[in-house]
């Protein structure tokens, strides 16, 4: 994401998310919990522009993506969105579906880690946003279904075929997706959905901890770490180490490698700089 922006200024309020930036971690909050988080319209429209301005920048070194109330996202509102797609033409229905494509690649594309706080249900393109992040640390209440083929849609909604089979394995991520089967905590964490499950409770602030460690980390050795494997999922191997190797001269020459190295030697931890 290039740092250079445009004429338009800084958000400063959202109002279908809640944000708060905390000594460059970001903590974007779902906050309908009277309808477990359902996303609307402008939810989705609000995580797209956010997601880019906090890229832009290049404030933010973590982010934390969390939801109010008894759980993290049922996923699409049925009334709100459901209800008013059945009333769109095709050129809509597009315009709709890349919206919340872009919102999965802003997660996946922002220069910085993701992580995933999940309590309860995580469905639909609740479930496809938790696969986005690059952590996702739940609770023992935590369960996620990708429910698309449920409402008569391909399971392949949101980039979820092409992340979930990199994810848990093409086997499992089938399953999931033709099926649409909820999967519960103790599964998620055994085919690899889950990175970290919590006690009861503690997903929010385990996640917080996690992010507070990576802001607090070299911040662009996290962020090329990220680009990478990102990138490299469809690359053959000899592409990859090319571009490993690019990756590393350019890191080799900025400030935090020198840095670990100074700190090293006098026996004391780095300060890192991300640069």
């Amino acid at each position: 994401m290039s740092p250079f922006s445009s004429s338009a200024t800084r958000t400063e309020e959202w109002r279908h998310v809640r944000l708060a930036v905390d000594d460059g971690v970001a903590t974007v909050t779902l906050a309908r919990p009277a309808r477990l988080n359902a996303l609307t319209f402008g939810a989705y429209a609000d995580l797209r522009d956010l997601l880019a301005e906090l890229s832009r920048e290049r404030a933010v070194r973590a982010l934390v993506l969390a939801g109010e109330g008894r759980g993290f996202c049922s996923g699409g509102d049925v009334d709100d969105i459901i209800g008013a797609t059945l009333a769109m033409d095709t050129a809509q229905l597009l315009d709709f579906n890349r919206m919340t494509g872009q919102v999965v690649r802003a997660l996946r594309e922002a220069p910085f880690p993701v992580v995933a706080a999940v309590h309860g249900v995580a469905a639909g393109a609740g479930a496809v946003l938790a696969l986005a992040a690059d952590f996702r640390v739940a609770d023992p209440s935590a369960r996620f279904a990708f429910l698309f083929t449920k409402v008569g849609l391909s399971g392949g909604d949101m980039g979820a075929a092409y992340l979930l089979p990199r994810v848990v394995g093409l086997g499992h991520a089938t399953r999931l997706l033709m099926l649409g089967e909820a999967v519960r905590a103790p599964e998620a964490e055994r085919i690899g959905l889950i990175s970290e499950l919590t006690e009861e409770g503690a997903a929010d602030t385990r996640a917080a901890e996690l992010a507070r460690r990576l802001a607090d980390g070299p911040a662009l050795a996290y962020a090329q770490t990220k680009a990478l494997l990102t990138a490299e999922l469809d690359m053959p191997l000899a592409a990859s180490v090319e571009l490993d190797a690019a990756t590393q001269a350019l890191l080799m020459n900025g400030e935090d490698y020198a840095e670990f190295h100074a700190a090293f030697t006098e026996k004391r931890p780095p300060k890192w700089q991300g640069r």
